[in-house]
């Protein structure tokens, strides 16, 4: 995760020097992640979480964006089978470190108006995780079940006015979240929806 920051830091650097042009901002907000299984046995639902962080935006027109956030996210399995004694819930917390690098064009651009398309990868630090059994039934699935890190396809689209910026989201995951977790073969990836509010704080739009 240090490399990772590190080479956040030094794209910030070498594209502010490249472009002449950086702006720095704050955002928070909610998302909502669905952590799909190929299981017919296993029922998923949405969870709610949240995310803050930072967002830098590199360029004019055409514009890097990279952003370092901290994410809350989750999911609820339950197995329902056709055996009582197998019946088990759980119930999954992630605390993620997200670096999304993002290329982003302004559709829009003036000086009360930006209206913006995004697009790139996304690298997700698992950093906090927890499983807990919701019933007396012990789950199958364990801390050291969940992979330490995760990689995303990230797309959506913003809105601009004056210091004020609102972003909506969507990223898919690439790789499987849930490793081994005993005889069960999860096969699950991570989808997440985000809806975020920005402020500017340094540069121009």
């Amino acid at each position: 995760m240090k490399k990772a920051i590190t080479l956040l830091c030094l794209a910030l650097l070498f594209s502010g020097v490249s472009y002449g042009q950086l702006t720095l901002g704050a955002k928070i907000g909610y998302n909502a992640n669905k952590l799909t299984t190929d299981l017919d046995s296993i029922k998923s639902d949405f969870n709610s979480g949240f995310h803050i962080g930072a967002w830098a935006r590199i360029g004019k027109r055409l514009y890097l964006a990279p952003e370092l956030v901290y994410s809350m996210s989750g999911a609820v399995f339950t197995n329902e089978g056709n055996l009582a004694t197998n019946n088990w819930k759980q119930k999954i917390k992630i605390g993620s470190v997200d670096v999304p690098v993002l290329v982003g064009f302004k559709l829009i651009h003036s000086d009360f108006l930006t209206w913006r398309l995004e697009l790139g990868p996304q690298a997700s630090f698992n950093v906090n995780k927890k499983v807990s059994d919701e019933t007396s039934i012990t789950g199958p699935i364990t801390e050291s079940s969940l992979s330490s890190m995760s990689w995303y396809a990230l797309g959506g689209t913003g809105v601009d006015f004056l210091f004020l910026s609102v972003d909506v989201r969507y990223k898919y995951g690439l790789n499987q979240l849930i490793q081994d977790a005993q005889n069960y073969q999860f096969d699950t990836q991570n989808q997440m929806f985000v809806v975020s509010l920005g402020v500017k704080i340094l540069g121009r739009k």
